[in-house]
């Protein structure tokens, strides 16, 4: 039986979901790490930016000033999230629009909705 649609529903969503799958997982493998200027404060976040670990060199205690300790650990964070964005962009470049960018773009929704429509506009 000829189907009404012009492409293959079950075989299409099988593939969208493999690939989304397959996307997910090397998504979840992102290891982005930073460092402090001065080499004393490491992190290392996840591919949705969590943190999964805080490394602070004995040396930091020297300092009295917590909240210029607080805005060091804070900007080594955000260093390490950008890192991890950009590696997150490149999985998913093939399913956004050439002119996607980390700050434009929902890593976790925007390539599976563009795939979606660049799908149905078949």
């Amino acid at each position: 039986m000829d189907s009404p649609f012009p492409f293959d529903l079950r075989a299409d969503h099988a593939r969208l979901a493999g690939d989304i799958r397959s996307t997910q997982q090397r998504m979840a493998e992102i290891r982005a790490a930073a460092e402090s200027d001065d080499g004393l404060i490491g992190v290392t976040v996840g591919g949705a930016g969590e943190l999964l670990e805080l490394r602070l060199d004995p040396r930091i205690y020297r300092r009295t000033d917590a909240a210029a300790l607080a805005r060091d650990i804070t900007a080594t964070v955000h260093r390490a999230v950008e890192l991890a964005e950009e590696e997150g962009l490149a999985i998913v470049a093939s399913l956004l629009p050439p002119d996607a960018t980390p700050a434009s773009t929902d890593l976790r929704f925007d390539p599976l909705l563009h795939e979606l429509d660049r799908r149905s506009a078949r």
